[in-house]
C-alpha cells in the first residue's frame, strides 16, 4: 500500500489541469438594472439580456481569450474583439485583479458602449507621446516605453469621432488592458 501512494502521487502531477473559463454573463432585473456576472441570472433574480446577433457581431463566440505577449498582440486582440460587437471579448482581455462588484459594472457598461461603436484603430501609446497630436503621421516617434492604448472610434451616427484610452498592465506573463 505505502507503494502505491507516492505511484498515485506522481500520477496526479502529471495530469493535465483543467483550464478554468469563466463567462461574464450580461442580466437585467426586473427594475432594468443590468448586471455583469459569472453566475446565472436567475440564481440573482434576473433575467439574460439576449441581444440577436448582427452581421457586424455573430452568433459564434467559440475564441477563448488570450494571453497577449507583447503590446502589440494585445492591440491586435482589442481591435478583433471591438470589431466582434461583442463586450466578453473585450472583457477577456481586460485586468480585473482586485476590482470590486460596483466598479466592475461600471467597466462592462463602459466595455458595452465601446463595443457598440465602429473602431477605426487601435494605437500604442508610448510614455513621451503627445496625446494630443492630430495626425499620428506628424508626431514624433515613440519615445518611452509603452503606457497604454488609444481606441479611435466612430459615432453610430457614422460621423463622430470617439476615443476610449486604456492603460496597460503586464501579469502573469500576459499583457492585459485597464481604464
Amino acid at each position: 500500500m505505502l507503494r502505491l501512494v507516492p505511484l498515485l502521487l506522481l500520477l496526479a502531477c502529471l495530469a493535465s489541469p483543467r483550464e478554468a473559463s469563466a463567462q461574464v454573463r450580461h442580466c437585467v432585473t426586473a427594475d432594468g438594472t443590468r448586471l455583469y456576472t459569472d453566475r446565472l441570472c436567475a440564481d440573482l433574480g434576473a433575467v439574460d439580456d439576449l441581444r440577436l446577433p448582427t452581421p457586424a457581431a455573430p452568433a459564434s463566440n467559440s475564441r477563448r481569450p488570450v494571453c497577449a505577449h507583447t503590446v502589440q498582440d494585445l492591440a491586435y486582440a482589442l481591435e478583433e474583439a471591438i470589431r466582434s460587437g461583442d463586450p466578453n471579448r473585450i472583457a477577456g482581455l481586460y485586468d480585473w485583479a482586485g476590482m470590486g462588484t460596483a466598479n466592475a459594472n461600471r467597466v462592462m457598461n463602459r466595455l458595452q458602449d465601446i463595443a457598440r461603436r465602429e473602431v477605426v484603430e487601435v494605437r500604442t501609446v508610448h510614455a513621451g507621446d503627445r496625446w494630443e497630436a492630430v495626425d499620428p503621421w506628424l508626431a514624433p516617434p515613440p519615445s518611452g516605453p509603452p503606457v497604454g492604448l488609444r481606441v479611435e472610434q466612430i459615432q453610430a451616427n457614422n460621423h463622430t469621432p470617439a476615443r476610449a484610452s486604456f492603460g496597460l498592465r503586464q501579469r502573469m506573463g500576459c499583457w492585459w488592458v485597464r481604464m
